[in-house]
């Protein structure tokens, strides 16, 4: 069987969270098309329909019910250590699942970190718990709206420690995921790598790491034919990327550096992709809105978006 063939699992995130609304709402729009199945808990879908006042063909969403959690266990907008570990659980299963072939891959709805801590104090977010499960030790994360992609060489961790692991061979490992996921698309991706300091440290005058460490990696790189250029400025690059059509994805070095353009670029429509998996895995690019969760009020685009690049990338 062909990975069109086989359905794609969505996690429902966390009960408490925009998630299972989003699910809900799109698949009672007719938004998220057929080939789904939705891993989660089947009474919290349900409870939730009745909240939303939502009509829904059930027989129609298939769902990997894992049984954690019960109607009475719902509480919207509500930090909560229950649904945390459930949410967990979904990811696991879902996982599992995309690593024996049952499905074509995951498209993850957001997980609360602080509310997963309270029974796994070692959860740091997704894409690292899905690296593990999948005993992959390479990975990095995308964001894409189409367009233009943004990968980072470190994500979920302290400033500090994100300029520590701006190292050559872990640059070198992230220009080459980015490449790779990008030339089942582009005939030859147009990488730019950018900078760690301002200027990307102008000649060493704001630090050492953009000479020492992100130079000779992107020389690495275009020794074996990769199209990569750099160290770019940071507060230029997305600018020759997104008005001057300049550059196909960019290197970021660390969280925010990619993030915040990218959500200024495509809040509604980015999505989160993790480089370096045995699996296809996508997310949407939002958290769990505990203030508006299950109030009707969260964009549904999001889902959307994801399924969609997880279908692309899956064929």
């Amino acid at each position: 069987m062909g990975d069109v063939d086989r359905p794609l699992a969505i996690t429902m995130g966390d009960a408490s969270g925009v998630g299972p609304e989003i699910v809900l709402r799109s698949f009672a729009a007719g938004e998220l098309g057929e080939g789904v199945v939705v891993y989660g808990d089947e009474a919290i879908l349900h409870h939730g329909a009745e909240l939303l006042n939502l009509t829904i063909n059930w027989d129609r969403l298939p769902i990997v019910d894992v049984g954690l959690l019960k109607a009475s266990d719902h509480r919207p907008g509500v930090l909560d250590a229950a649904s945390g570990a459930a949410a967990r659980a979904y990811v696991e299963r879902a996982t599992h699942d995309a690593l024996s072939g049952t499905v074509a891959g995951v498209v993850t709805m957001p997980m609360n970190k602080e509310a997963t801590q309270l029974t796994d104090p070692g959860f740091v977010g997704h894409t690292e718990f899905i690296a593990a499960l999948c005993g992959a030790t390479k990975v990095t994360m995308m964001l894409t709206n189409g367009p233009l992609a943004v990968t980072h060489v470190s994500t979920h961790c302290s400033l500090s420690e994100a300029i520590r692991r701006v190292r050559a061979d872990r640059v070198l490992d992230v220009i080459h995921l980015t490449n790779d996921v990008l030339c089942r698309f582009l005939e030859r991706p147009r990488i730019a790598v950018c900078g760690l300091n301002p200027h990307a440290g102008e000649h060493g005058l704001f630090g050492d790491e953009d000479i020492e460490h992100i130079a000779p990696a992107i020389e690495a790189a275009v020794a074996e034919g990769v199209d990569a250029t750099g160290p770019h400025p940071a507060d230029t690059v997305f600018h020759q990327a997104v008005y001057r059509d300049r550059h196909d994805a960019i290197v970021c070095m660390y969280h925010d550096q990619g993030h915040a353009p990218m959500k200024l670029l495509a809040f509604d429509s980015a999505v989160n992709v993790t480089l370096g998996l045995p699996i296809v895995r996508t997310s949407v690019d939002h958290g769990t809105a505990f203030d508006i969760a299950w109030t009707g009020q969260a964009f549904t685009d999001s889902v959307q978006h994801a399924v969609a690049y997880a279908r692309k990338l899956a064929s």
